[in-house]
């Protein structure tokens, strides 16, 4: 084996802990404990031409060699040393506090003999014969997804539309303790919410920082797809990197899903409220929805994610109002760029978001803005249509300040705009 004499001979005569750190590194390097004690000293004895007995007589040296070799066999002695790394460090830690969630809950479906004729609902929309062939009926159906634990005394965190509509929510543990929750608190526009379940000194994950977050990284995602969960009381896990920031995608009814994360660890049906974790064992996101192909609901590889900062705010509004509360006002009604005001404003193709009408007094009339301008760059990106752009202009927070590029009359505009809040609007 060949040594790297120089890197450790500058390393182990400046003797700071990191560099120690980086010597200790090098005799791991080795892979064995056999011969390590005899092999230092005659390298250190080359590097500063010492003598054994000059070696052997200083405390220091004699400590830091003994703490290597006692590592070294410690290596040599454990067969799960070479396979652990930051990834499975941090599926030990994050695994106790991921949950399991069953979800019953009640839907009302209209039959598929009912009519909206008024002749025949003037005779029988009060007659309950006809109303039980013909009306609308209430089905009791069964869900399931994941969540984790935030704090000690059992607060959970997970997807509104796993447990949108419950009666009822079980919230199965990792050592096989099932347990029923209450929500605290639901927001559908975020589609975040907070759950409680009775318990002390529970497991719990900590909230890493979503804005320092690195394309490429390598993230983990924990859940509950297709309910595995429940065959083992064990999170699936799976693995993979960011593969992009600030996705801004096309709204799900009221639900808005902007500024998203986007990674390739598979994410399947049941994952949805579950952690997705960096390799240092903090949560960045939660796991919420993927991309399909054809009629598969399955993973084909585009995962998205909450970022975890966003779930922040929203989470700590729930546990204090029980709601989330929206506050921010910017005061522009916008319109999608169709083809003809494409080639009206002499745009190669749609694109931008247009100014309908902006109300008076608001953060926008005060920026500046008047109907018809068209807004093509935001934050200094281009905006691509109104519905992604009003998706990030509802994620801001008042007091906050941005900008826009707006073309008025064959002329690049930038308006600045500082949020405000809706009590102000009022």
């Amino acid at each position: 084996m060949e040594y790297r004499v120089q890197p450790i001979e500058n390393l182990l005569w400046k003797a700071d802990v990191a560099k120690l750190q980086a010597v200790v590194h090098f005799l791991h390097s080795s892979r064995t404990a056999k011969g390590c004690t005899k092999i230092l000293m005659e390298k250190l004895s080359a590097w500063r031409g010492l003598r054994i007995s000059a070696i052997k007589s200083n405390l220091w040296l004699t400590f830091l060699l003994f703490a290597m070799v006692q590592s070294a066999y410690a290596q040599e002695n454990d067969p799960t040393f070479s396979r652990e790394n930051a990834i499975t460090r941090s599926v030990q830690v994050i695994s106790p506090a991921v949950v399991g969630i069953n979800v019953t809950a009640v839907e009302e479906r209209q039959s598929p003999f009912a009519t909206n004729d008024p002749f025949f609902k003037q005779f029988f929309q009060d007659n309950p014969f006809f109303n039980q062939f013909f009306g609308s009926q209430k089905y009791e159906v069964q869900s399931l997804g994941s969540g984790f634990i935030i704090s000690p005394d059992g607060y959970v965190v997970t997807n509104n539309h796993v447990v949108q509509g419950a009666t009822k929510i079980i919230v199965t543990m990792t050592d096989g303790s099932k347990r029923s929750a209450k929500i605290i608190g639901h927001d559908n526009q975020s589609d975040i919410a907070l759950l409680k379940i009775d318990g002390n000194s529970l497991p719990y994950c900590e909230f890493g920082n979503s804005d320092s977050i690195l394309i490429g990284e390598w993230v983990i995602a924990f859940g509950n797809p297709f309910g595995l969960f429940d065959i083992n009381d064990k999170p699936t896990v799976t693995v993979g990197v960011v593969s992009s920031l600030g996705m801004n995608l096309s709204r799900a009814g009221s639900r808005n899903y902007s500024d998203m994360i986007e990674t390739d660890a598979a994410i399947n049906p049941g994952n949805s409220g579950g952690p997705l974790v960096d390799a240092d064992g903090k949560v960045i996101g939660i796991n919420t929805m993927i991309y399909t192909a054809g009629v598969s609901q399955a993973y084909i590889g585009y995962g998205f994610a909450i970022p975890i900062n966003k779930v922040a705010r929203v989470v700590d509004e729930l546990r204090k109002y029980g709601k989330a509360k929206h506050e921010t006002w910017i005061g522009l009604d916008l319109q999608a760029v169709d083809e003809n005001i494409a080639k009206y404003f002499g745009l190669s193709e749609p694109s931008g978001a247009l100014v309908n009408s902006v109300q008076e007094g608001s953060p926008a009339e005060k920026s500046g803005f008047k109907p018809g301008d068209l807004i093509l760059k935001y934050k200094g990106k281009p905006v691509h249509d109104a519905v992604a752009l009003e998706s990030l202009l509802d994620d801001l927070e008042p007091g906050t300040n941005v900008s826009f590029e707006v073309l008025r009359e064959n002329k690049l505009l930038t308006l600045s705009l500082k949020v405000g809040t809706r009590e102000n609007k009022n």
